[in-house]
C-alpha cells in the first residue's frame, strides 16, 4: 500500500479494447447484435493502479486519450471529484452524453478503484456503503429465444434464488404472449416477472401491451417507449395497469437526465448505469435526486461494478444481473462477486473494487 500524501497523483493512464462475441445471436425491441465490446481503463499513481471499465464502442477509448488523459494526470489520486469536474467539463464541446459519458464514467470507476487501493480498503467502504450486499435480477430472455429458450434461462436464475427475473419483449409482439406463458410457468406464481420493450413501441401501443403483459402478472415494464419521450411515458405511467411500475434511465448520461425522467412525472422506478451515468461520482448525485423525489434506483447491467456502488445509495431498488455482461466479466476478471441466494456481495478483504483482468484469457478477444 502506498502511504497517501500530498505526492499521490494521478500519473498515467491507459486503455484497452475488448470484443467478445455472444454465444448466440441477441436482439431486443430495436437492437440486435452478436457481441459485445468492452473498454477497460487503468489510472495509475505511483505502483498502484486502479481500474475501470464500460460497455462501449472502441472510440470511447479514443475519447478518454485524447480528451480526459492529458486533464486528470496530476490531480490528486486521492480526490476522483476533483478529477472529475475537470474531465466533464473538457468534454463540453465533443459532448457529454453518449460516448462523452462513457469515457468518463471508464475512468471515474478507475479513479475511485484507485484511491481505495491507495488506502488498503475495499471500494464498499472507501464510498460509504450503507449495506453489505445488493439484490439482484436475472435479465436476458432476448427476443431471439423462443419460449423454450426463454422459460429455461428464467427458471435458471429462479432456481438459483434470484426472485425476480426479466425478459425482453417487442421485436415481435405477436409472438410474445406464448413466451411470456412459458416464462410465468417455468419460474412459478412467486417469482416476479419483469419485461423490457427497449423503447420499441409508441404511447398507446405499449399501453395496450402492458394490459396483456398482466395476464402474466408482470409488475415491471421497462423502457416502453424511447426514454427521450417523456410525455410517452408518463402516459404509459398514468395508463399502465394498476401495481405494474414503470422504468426507465439506462440512457441517463448524468443527472440532468434523471431531473427530467422525474420532473415528467414519467416513471415509477429510475434507472442508471454507472459505466454509463459519469461514474461513481455522478451516480452519488443521481442517488440524492432520487431520494429526494422519493424514487427507488435501479442499476443498469455491469454488475461486477454495480454490486459496490449499489452498496452505497439509499434509494437502491435492485441490480440488473445481464446475461452477456455477467458472461463477459466472468471471462475476464478474477474478482468477481458470486452470486449466492439473489444477491451480490463485494468482498470486503480486498482493496478497490477487487477486480483483476485475467490478461492470457483477455488476449485473444483484444482489439486495437
Amino acid at each position: 500500500m502506498l502511504v497517501p500524501d500530498r505526492d499521490a497523483v494521478i500519473d498515467r493512464i491507459e486503455t484497452r479494447c475488448y470484443e467478445v462475441p455472444t454465444d448466440r445471436p441477441e436482439s431486443d425491441g430495436t437492437f440486435a447484435w452478436d457481441s459485445t465490446t468492452i473498454v477497460v481503463v487503468y489510472a495509475h499513481c505511483g505502483p498502484e493502479t486502479g481500474l475501470g471499465y464500460t460497455y462501449g464502442p472502441r472510440a470511447v477509448a479514443s475519447v478518454i486519450a485524447d480528451l480526459l488523459t492529458g486533464v486528470a494526470c496530476g490531480f490528486d489520486a486521492l480526490a476522483p471529484a476533483r478529477a472529475w469536474e475537470a474531465m466533464h467539463a473538457a468534454l463540453r464541446n465533443a459532448g457529454q452524453g453518449g460516448i462523452g459519458a462513457m469515457a468518463l464514467s471508464a475512468l471515474d470507476v478507475a479513479l475511485h478503484d484507485l484511491r481505495a487501493r491507495l488506502l488498503g480498503v475495499a471500494l464498499v467502504r472507501a464510498i460509504d456503503g450503507v449495506r453489505d450486499d445488493v439484490a439482484v435480477y436475472g435479465s436476458g430472455g432476448f427476443t431471439t429465444y423462443g419460449p423454450a429458450e426463454v422459460a429455461e434461462q428464467l427458471a435458471g436464475w429462479a432456481a438459483a434464488g434470484i426472485p425476480r427475473v426479466k425478459m425482453k419483449v417487442a421485436r415481435e409482439p405477436q409472438a410474445d404472449p406464448e413466451r411470456l406463458a412459458a416464462a410465468r410457468a417455468a419460474i412459478g406464481a412467486d417469482t416476479e416477472l419483469m419485461v423490457d420493450a427497449n423503447g420499441a413501441f409508441t404511447a398507446e401501443h405499449a399501453v395496450a401491451w402492458a394490459e396483456r403483459y398482466r395476464e402474466y402478472d408482470v409488475r415491471y415494464l421497462e423502457e416502453p417507449v424511447s426514454q427521450d419521450d417523456l410525455a410517452g411515458l408518463r402516459h404509459v405511467r398514468e395508463h399502465a395497469p394498476p401495481g405494474m411500475a414503470i422504468a426507465s434511465g439506462e440512457y441517463t448520461w448524468g443527472r440532468y437526465d434523471t431531473v427530467r425522467l422525474i420532473a415528467a412525472e414519467a416513471v415509477d422506478i429510475v434507472q442508471a448505469d454507472v459505466t454509463r451515468c459519469g461514474g461513481l461520482t455522478e451516480l452519488a448525485r443521481i442517488d440524492a435526486l432520487c431520494g429526494a423525489h422519493g424514487r427507488p434506483l435501479s442499476l443498469h447491467c455491469a454488475p461486477a461494478i454495480g454490486a459496490h456502488a449499489g452498496c452505497a445509495l439509499d434509494q437502491f431498488a435492485h441490480l440488473e444481473y445481464f446475461h452477456d455482461h455477467v458472461c463477459i466479466e466472468g471471462m475476464l476478471f478474477d474478482g468477481v462477486p458470486p452470486l449466492r441466494g439473489g444477491v451480490l456481495t463485494p468482498d470486503p478483504t480486498r482493496p478497490g473494487h477487487g477486480l483483476e483482468l485475467k490478461d492470457a484469457d483477455a488476449e485473444r478477444f483484444r482489439v486495437s
